[in-house]
């Protein structure tokens, strides 16, 4: 088994690389956006971040996006602090994580992500509540599939 983060034992069955898709739905149900997704994370060897993770999305009319995030553990907490986001993650039990942060181009919103690994390591499901004054403004629905 590869070394996780100190601190987030299931951190070691979440590194490596994902695929999926991402399903964006309106605060009615009313799916706004869908694209796929690979993911890649890891821990850095020089000791720049405790997990870092890169996310490239890309969307049927070929649009693509490419987003890092770095985080850094202080007791039991990840935080990551970057030019878009703000927030922590924390791990809830052997299947799950627990993910809140917000965009730093708008304060007055904040999202909750859950992290669902399947027992067998190969799948995960996530879902964000985007929270903008305290009410439910769209939700993201995330399967994804190990592939490296």
């Amino acid at each position: 088994m590869r070394a996780g983060v100190p601190g987030m034992p299931i951190s070691s069955r979440h590194l490596g690389e994902w695929r999926g898709e991402y399903v964006h739905l309106d605060a009615a149900g009313t799916v706004v956006d869908r694209h796929a997704s690979h993911l890649r994370c890891w821990v850095p060897e020089d000791g720049s971040y405790d997990i870092f993770q890169v996310n490239t999305y890309t969307w049927a009319d070929g649009r693509v996006q490419e987003l890092e995030f770095g985080g850094r553990m202080r007791g039991d907490v990840c935080h990551f602090d970057n030019d878009r986001i703000v927030g922590e993650m924390s791990q809830v039990d052997g299947q799950a994580i627990v993910l809140t942060w917000s965009y730093k181009s708008d304060p007055g919103n904040y999202l909750y992500e859950l992290i669902q690994l399947s027992r067998d390591g190969l799948h995960k499901c996530r879902t964000w509540h985007w929270m903008d004054g305290d009410r439910l403004v769209r939700r993201t629905i995330i399967n994804e599939s190990k592939v490296g």
